[in-house]
């Protein structure tokens, strides 16, 4: 096992370069860039998402140049200097050719630095780490909730399969499916946080002002009244799918010889399914653990954040993928891939500790 997790290690190096090749690649050919954006911010043409762009083109104001018409790389570069240009291309590395830019930013990852963002005055490692605790109070709260619902009720589910229970469980799982997670959001916006009905949970944010000054108990229950909302609203989103794939997988196994046997040898239902059936039937469950947490880590917490006005990482990458924030963008996409790569190692750990008898020393990674 240890060589096998040393084989993965060194594996996650050629992956990261990989996806960062492809994906500044892709960046490269997108149409906009940070300097397009000074340059619509001089001409008061610039549009941007809910984060703002500040000081960057405030420095240029003033140098534009009545008259020039050259034709420039750029759109709406008509009416500035050249030499304003150039200094904005210098400001960003824009300067260098594109593959050299690249290698820069690569020698910069190795020791985890990020740079500064080229629209807000922070560095790209401040913005994360600020952003960071918002992200996973969502994502291990439902994470956590998701799995501790689904995996009990796919369970019983699949002991009384075809029964009144598993009918109506059924139906309420196809309609908790059928809804997204954000449509959910405003629901409970409506109905519980003032939008109509009760003013129960807050609407914005995820601690309360004067948090600061609260006793430790006071600031414990804050944090998960605040979150009791936006929590709610994904993991309605996301028990749905795991909890059939429970279900299914312990009927798989439940269907199998040594069940029989089990059960002929005198051992109670809970010694079956707990002691035989729940090892077999967990892998395949923690098998999509990795993705479930990103998952609901990034993408799936993008439209709540914004909901509920949470300022966590989800909508950090999103506002810097609008602004063409190329540094917050990488950084953002490096730290997640590399997120993802350790859960799908640790994901290889856990299958062995529930089961032993799988060797991944006896195949190839």
């Amino acid at each position: 096992m240890f060589a096998y997790l040393i084989r993965r290690l060194l594996l996650v190096i050629p992956t990261l370069f990989g996806i960062m090749v492809v994906n500044f690649t892709i960046i490269q050919f997108a149409p906009g860039g940070p300097v397009e954006q000074v340059l619509a911010e001089l001409q008061g043409q610039a549009v941007s998402a809910t984060a703002s762009i500040t000081g960057t083109a405030g420095d240029f104001q003033g140098t534009q140049a009545s008259g020039s018409d050259e034709i420039s790389k750029y759109r709406g570069a008509q009416g500035l200097r050249p030499d304003i240009i150039e200094k904005i291309e210098k400001q960003f590395g824009f300067d260098k050719p594109a593959h050299e830019r690249f290698w820069i930013m690569l020698k910069n990852y190795l020791v985890f630095d990020f740079g500064d963002s080229y629209f807000r005055d922070a560095s790209v490692i401040e913005l994360i780490i600020e952003k960071m605790p918002v992200s996973i109070s969502l994502g291990l709260w439902t994470t956590l909730i998701t799995y501790l619902v689904s995996i009990p009720l796919g369970i019983r589910k699949a002991v009384h399969d075809g029964s009144k229970f598993d009918v109506w469980s059924s139906t309420a799982i196809i309609v908790g499916n059928a809804i997204p997670s954000f449509l959910f959001a405003i629901l409970l916006i409506v109905l519980f946080s003032g939008g109509r009905y009760f003013d129960i949970f807050p609407l914005r944010g995820l601690f309360s002002p004067g948090w600061e000054n609260l006793s430790t108990a006071g600031k414990i229950a804050d944090y998960f009244w605040h979150l009791v909302l936006p929590v709610t609203a994904l993991v309605i989103g996301a028990f749905a799918s795991l909890t059939m794939l429970t279900k299914n997988s312990f009927l798989e196994q439940i269907k199998q010889q040594y069940v029989i046997t089990a059960r002929a040898k005198g051992l109670t239902q809970k010694q079956v399914l707990y002691g035989h059936v729940f090892r077999n039937a967990m892998l395949i469950v923690i098998a999509g653990f990795p993705a479930a947490f990103i998952g609901i880590f990034f993408t799936g917490s993008l439209l709540i954040e914004v909901i509920f006005s949470l300022d966590g990482l989800g909508l950090l990458g999103y506002e810097s993928a609008i602004n063409r924030d190329y540094p917050v963008v990488f950084a953002v996409l490096f730290i997640f891939t590399l997120l993802g790569l350790i859960m799908q190692i640790i994901r290889d750990i856990t299958y062995h500790l529930i089961d032993p008898r799988i060797d991944f020393e006896a195949r190839d990674v």
